[in-house]
């Protein structure tokens, strides 16, 4: 390129910047969600009052809600007020400054109508749930009900929590051995691969319910003694073990062959066999870095153990039903729901806290 063409590129005046886009659209359109959203608690707060005969602690409620939903307003004005100032700096030529006002006020718009969008939902809720008089309320949420019914369901959600915790022990110890057995090297190892392939498939492919109808009411069947003296709970562990040991020995499995080739061939250059190798070096690796996804099938190992109520084991669930056939009401039933929710939830933040944790220290933070 030659000088005289690269003075005249520089000579050449540089295209000037474009306006900022306004924000009177967004902003009336977050005005529009923030008067919907509390017109809309209103009605809820209405029928909240109205279900609940005027009762004091149902207004606080919902004025409460009433008052939360107005906080849509106040992202709202200040994408207005950021509106008009962005036209008086345009009028006076401050490009840049009005730039950086229209990007404040479009966000104060978008934050007024993510708050207008979570109270619309909110109070559709609240409608749904006030409606037809409280028949929804009444169907699901009745305190009577669930007064009555408190003591023997929490008594049986124990069982639930019994059944979880001895199934998850047996679940660890007996999926790693599966995973194991299905990655023996060599020929000689080929039977028990094939054996250990075939059991994680079928229990895989069967549902939870089925193995459970056939081993609590299949395996007393038998004659054998052993089995004919056995609890139905022990059975219904049995068929939960069943199941959930094949999902564990492929998270195991998944695992183990994370690991990189390099680990198990410095380690059998060192002079340790097979199964020093997997003692020491690939198992420890392994289970690090498979806790997540372990504690993700023990949530809904916890949350099958509901089943056992079709094998008429008394866990809290089939108490619950056996409420709700009492007294015409499945508040006992979202009570059950409750427990689990109690139980469940801490779990799976836990488990996020875990992922985060591994993220960040593979990423040296």
């Amino acid at each position: 390129m030659s000088a005289a063409s690269l003075v005249t590129e520089e000579l050449q005046p540089s295209p000037s910047p474009s306006p900022p886009r306004s924000v009177y659209g967004l902003a009336v359109v977050a005005l529009a969600l923030a008067a919907a959203v509390t017109a809309v608690m209103v009605k809820g707060a209405l029928m909240l009052r109205d279900y609940n005969n005027d009762g004091w602690l149902a207004t606080t409620v919902g004025v409460v809600l009433v008052v939360l939903s107005l906080y849509a307003w106040v992202p709202c004005a200040r994408a207005f007020v950021g509106a008009r100032e962005r036209g008086a700096l345009l009028a006076q030529g401050q490009l840049v400054p009005s730039r950086r006002v229209a990007a404040r006020a479009r966000e104060e718009a978008l934050i007024s109508m993510g708050y207008a969008a979570a109270g619309l939902i909110v109070a559709g809720l609240l409608i749904f749930l006030f409606a037809n008089s409280g028949g929804v309320a009444s169907t699901f949420f009745a305190i009577d009900p669930i007064k009555q019914s408190f003591h023997q369901v929490s008594h049986a959600f124990w069982t639930n929590i019994w059944v979880a915790c001895v199934s998850e022990v047996l679940v660890l110890v007996l999926g790693l051995l599966v995973a194991i057995v299905r990655m023996l090297p060599g020929r000689a190892g080929m039977p028990l691969r094939m054996i250990a392939i075939v059991y994680c498939d079928v229990f895989r492919a069967i549902p939870a319910i089925v193995v459970i109808f056939l081993i609590v009411f299949g395996l007393p069947l038998t004659g054998v003694h052993f089995f004919v003296t056995m609890s139905t709970t022990w059975l219904g562990i049995i068929a939960l073990t069943l199941t959930y040991t094949a999902y564990v020995s492929e998270v195991y499995r998944a695992g183990l062959a994370s690991i990189h080739p390099s680990q198990s061939a410095a380690a059998r250059s060192l002079g340790l066999n097979y199964v020093q190798t997997l003692r020491t070096v690939l198992v420890p690796q392994a289970v690090r870095r498979v806790i997540p996804p372990l504690l993700n099938d023990f949530i809904s190992l916890q949350k099958d153990t509901a089943l056992l109520s079709t094998a008429a084991i008394s866990e809290a669930l089939l108490v619950s039903k056996l409420w709700e056939s009492q007294l015409f009401n499945l508040s006992p039933v979202v009570l059950v729901a409750a427990f689990f929710i109690v139980i469940t939830i801490p779990q799976a933040r836990f488990v996020d806290y875990l992922i985060d944790r591994d993220a960040a220290r593979r990423a040296g933070k």
